[in-house]
């Protein structure tokens, strides 16, 4: 069942069909609430996110994309959270079960995760809007149009954010390099 399908059905009562939804997207909308800031507490975002998102069906445009909508609800819901907390939560990054490919002794292994580790930490030191702009488009290889609707931005925002963000990276990144 695809997603137009699945929402006309939640739309006539049928809970099944948006448990297929909730089954489709938890895992992007899990990650989508982590890397925006959510931490340990994304959990709960993504819940509060689904639930909203179920109240508010009736009014989601059926022309529009499923995905962004959502993703939508839980960047607005995450804000909340962290604007609530009142400070700025780690990034929690989750890469799950990412084989590596050197062994554990290869230096090339050890050089790419030195990387890894120092490019996410610059990405986790980006300004939050900043921050939204990297994790829509390269962690969850959204669209400049699918990340604007996401982060409720112009899309000349999200060009000029993202180019802003990139740069800011280069240069913490060039800094780092031997």
């Amino acid at each position: 069942m695809d997603d137009d399908e699945a929402i006309a059905r939640s739309l006539d009562g049928d809970l099944a069909a948006y448990e297929t939804l909730v089954a489709r997207y938890s895992t992007l909308a899990h990650r989508t609430a982590a890397l925006l800031g959510a931490g340990d507490e994304a959990e709960d975002v993504v819940q509060e996110a689904f639930v909203k998102a179920f109240r508010h069906l009736p009014t989601f445009r059926r022309d529009a994309p499923f995905r962004p909508w959502l993703l939508r609800i839980v960047a607005n819901e995450t804000h909340d959270l962290t604007r609530s907390r009142g400070r700025r939560a780690d990034l929690v990054l989750r890469l799950g079960a990412v084989t590596d490919p050197y062994g554990p002794d290869d230096p090339a292994g050890a050089v790419a995760g030195d990387r890894r580790n120092r490019l996410l930490a610059a990405v986790r030191g980006l300004p939050d809007r900043e921050r939204g702009a990297v994790v829509c488009r390269y962690f969850l290889q959204l669209t400049e149009s699918e990340t604007a609707q996401v982060l409720g931005w112009p899309v000349g925002t999200v060009k000029s954010t993202t180019h802003r963000a990139l740069s800011r990276l280069r240069e913490e990144v060039a800094d780092d390099l031997p």
